[in-house]
């Protein structure tokens, strides 16, 4: 057994997932002492709420083979990528004292999304969320600064390439050509994220002027000139955008065979490679520039440990929405196809977004990529607005929630670290609800009708 039968499951399934999501949004308000101190149990006490029925149901043996197919081929790949980018890009300090201005805010977002593309949503917003929070940690209103930034370098600045964002890579292995999100997303890219950047300066501007007096800034002018400190940690931070595409690029079609799962040659390289360069990283930093970069591993463990919990609730998920028009989410699939059987871009924009910003994207992209067909050239030629739709509503749409991707809770959690308020789960649902959907209507109007 090496996946779950979606067809086989009912929506009750789905309970465990569901659970693990209100746990998120809701403990940190009701109970935070409870979930500050707990929430790595609470996490495995949802994965367990499915695994112990489906156990008693199926057998131990499938139950543990299912999760060793989980934590082999989808789980430990995902964290262990993320662990090179958060070790990394926190050996990176950017030296000298920026101050957080509307203006110099916009400049280091813009160049965060450009970035984005090119080494990952992860591995953009591990590098610039520090300088960023540290050029506004005397502003009295800096959360917006912080949600604004997971809009925008989080996740619609990955639009652009396969290393961009995992759900673009899952599609180049399907053989979607390297630079053809490129040829085809630029236009919605470069207007939500023009958007959202004018959106935030004057939103930004408004709080500047506001404020008026500043407090004391607890990182005063220094005499030290501006520059980077732990720079072999670039170089590094290039090495795993390389094994990342050579992983991608290289499919010799050798597989391992561990505990009884399969986990292909490249991938296993990948990451025993990517493991290599997290100790490469340690080894080769300064201490004190992680000190001064207060880098600490608490944001990826917290990260480390739900997600662990999100991975094994999501599988009957997943597997029912895999399962098409004989799983218990049928409606889905009849919802995306029009009376004469082609696929509607706007409904594929909007039911990939929307399970993306509550569902890992990266499996999401690939059940709606299967459900239009899952030929890449075709989907690249005569279906090219779908295929579009699919990978903008799965990119854009990570932004809607904290768990949309990874990178979102991994700044949430480094921002509070710095003691920094940011918004509750809901909270941020409120700005990314008001923010974003007027703009993916306009995208929708714009390309997907």
């Amino acid at each position: 057994m090496t996946e779950l039968d979606g067809r086989l499951l009912g929506a009750l399934w789905g309970l465990p997932f569901a659970g693990m999501l209100l746990s998120i949004a809701l403990l940190p308000l009701l109970a935070p002492w409870l979930w500050h101190r707990h929430y790595g149990k609470i996490a495995a006490a949802w994965a367990l709420a499915f695994l112990a029925p489906f156990a008693l149901m199926h057998g131990a043996g499938s139950a543990a083979h299912l999760v060793l197919h989980t934590l082999l081929a989808e789980y430990l790949p995902f964290i262990i990528l993320l662990v090179a980018l958060f070790t990394t890009a926190g050996g990176i300090y950017v030296r000298g004292n920026l101050h957080g201005s509307p203006g110099l805010n916009v400049s280091l977002m813009a160049i965060g999304a450009l970035l984005a593309s090119v080494m990952g949503t992860t591995g953009a917003s591990m590098l610039m969320v520090r300088p960023l929070i540290r050029a506004n940690d005397n502003r009295r209103h800096n959360a917006h600064v912080l949600v604004f930034f997971i809009f925008i370098v989080s996740n619609a600045g990955g639009a652009l390439t396969p290393l961009g964002d995992p759900p673009l890579f899952l599609g180049f292995l399907q053989g979607v050509d390297f630079f053809w999100t490129l040829k085809h997303l630029y236009p919605q890219t470069l207007f939500l994220v023009g958007a959202l950047l004018f959106i935030f300066w004057l939103i930004d501007r408004r709080c500047y002027r506001r404020e008026g007096c500043l407090p004391q800034d607890p990182t005063p002018d220094t005499a030290e000139a501006f520059g980077i400190e732990g720079g072999i940690n670039i170089l590094l931070l290039g090495a795993i955008v390389a094994l990342v595409l050579l992983s991608g690029a290289w499919q010799p079609g050798v597989d391992v065979v561990l505990g009884g799962v399969h986990v292909g040659l490249p991938s296993l390289l990948r990451d025993g490679l990517l493991l290599t360069v997290v100790a490469l990283s340690i080894w080769a930093t300064p201490r004190a520039v992680r000190e001064r970069n207060q880098f600490s591993w608490g944001p990826m463990q917290e990260v480390a440990k739900l997600f662990a919990g999100i991975f094994l609730t999501m599988i009957p998920v997943l597997a029912m929405l895999k399962a098409g028009e004989q799983g218990a989410f049928a409606a889905v699939t009849r919802a995306v196809t029009g009376a004469d059987g082609q696929p509607l871009p706007w409904a594929y924009f909007w039911f990939s977004g929307a399970l993306s910003s509550f569902l890992d994207n990266a499996p999401t992209y690939l059940v709606f990529f299967n459900l239009a067909g899952g030929d890449a050239q075709h989907l690249m030629g005569p279906l090219a607005a779908t295929l579009a739709a699919v990978s903008a509503g799965s990119v854009f749409m990570g932004a809607m929630s904290y768990i949309g991707n990874a990178p979102n809770f991994m700044v949430k959690a480094i921002a509070e670290e710095r003691g920094v308020a940011m918004p509750s789960f809901f909270g941020y649902m409120a700005w990314s609800g008001a923010v974003l959907l007027p703009l993916f209507g306009l995208i929708t109007w714009g390309w997907f009708l």
